[in-house]
């Protein structure tokens, strides 16, 4: 992942949406604004909606990867209000 500082990793590989964002928000709202946060996320609804419901709050999606196990990794940078 480059020259991407990740300040923070949350993993919701373990639980199915609506709950996928939830942990996701969460963990965003721990950052301070302008940090960066890496989510691991399993393929179908959550990589469908998790990017998307964040960007809806207002948060800047820098990068969505593939794994070689079929997960995908997500860094949204937090913007404040």
């Amino acid at each position: 992942m480059g020259d991407i500082k990740i300040d923070d990793k949350v993993d919701i590989t373990d639980v199915v949406c609506p709950t996928t964002f939830v942990k996701a928000k969460i963990a965003l709202e721990e950052l301070d604004d302008g940090q960066i946060l890496r989510i691991r996320m399993n393929d179908g609804e959550p990589v469908q909606n998790v990017p998307r419901s964040i960007k809806e709050e207002g948060h800047k999606i820098l990068k969505l990867t593939e794994n070689a196990d079929g997960t995908y990794d997500l860094l949204v940078q937090k913007v404040g209000d």
